[in-house]
């Protein structure tokens, strides 16, 4: 009987599964020998495709930005954009959080991430921002949105209550991670508007600079 054949491998395949890998259990599982296995290809094939795990992990960086919505910027207030750009971003960081690190070094020269930068530099361009101002924003927002998803905040309290018998206005910290999406998901919201609201003011006062 004749042995099935092997799906071929590709770039696509390597980066689909170093994604799923990263998702499902972090960047440090993600080595060439364990992505070799995960695709039953032997290791030094992967090197046909990529000469690094740094490679790799780049690469599923890009394919994770590329699902950030921009065209939000085409037609849009800067303020609106900027708005369902973030919400947009932070949907996708929340759904791949392991990834976060590397994406929160900066764009690289991953193509995807170029093109976001382009867009939102553009719009805040294009608004009337300087181009100083406009960089400000720009790390802002990246400040905002990466920073909210390397963690959670309410997962940060331990849940033993007796721990803050000396610490009285955190008698109820312990509760904080029973409240996890309440408590990340209106904290970034409330950043969100705060940030935007206070530069739509500067803004309306022509203070650009």
């Amino acid at each position: 009987m004749a042995r099935p054949r092997q799906a071929l491998l590709t770039r696509e395949r390597i980066v689909e599964a170093a994604a799923a890998l990263i998702d499902a259990e972090g960047l440090d599982a993600c080595s060439m020998r364990r992505l070799a296995t995960e695709l039953g290809v032997q290791g030094p094939s992967l090197y046909n495709h990529f000469a690094t795990k740094a490679e790799i992990v780049d690469a599923v960086a890009e394919l994770v930005v590329a699902q950030v919505d921009i065209t939000v910027f085409r037609g849009n207030d800067w303020r609106e954009a900027l708005r369902l750009w973030a919400k947009s971003y932070h949907a996708v960081l929340a759904a791949h959080p392991n990834i976060v690190p590397v994406l929160a070094t900066g764009p690289g020269r991953r193509p995807a991430g170029l093109a976001m930068a382009e867009a939102v530099y553009g719009a805040l361009i294009d608004a009337g921002w300087s181009r100083a101002r406009a960089t400000h924003i720009g790390a802002l927002m990246r400040y905002l949105i990466t920073g909210s998803a390397l963690g959670s905040f309410a997962l940060g309290f331990d849940a033993d209550p007796e721990l803050y018998d000396r610490y009285p206005h955190l008698h109820r910290a312990h509760e904080l991670a029973a409240h996890r999406a309440a408590v990340d998901e209106g904290a970034f919201e409330l950043g969100l508007d705060l940030l935007i609201n206070s530069l739509s003011d500067r803004y309306d006062q022509g203070v650009r600079r």
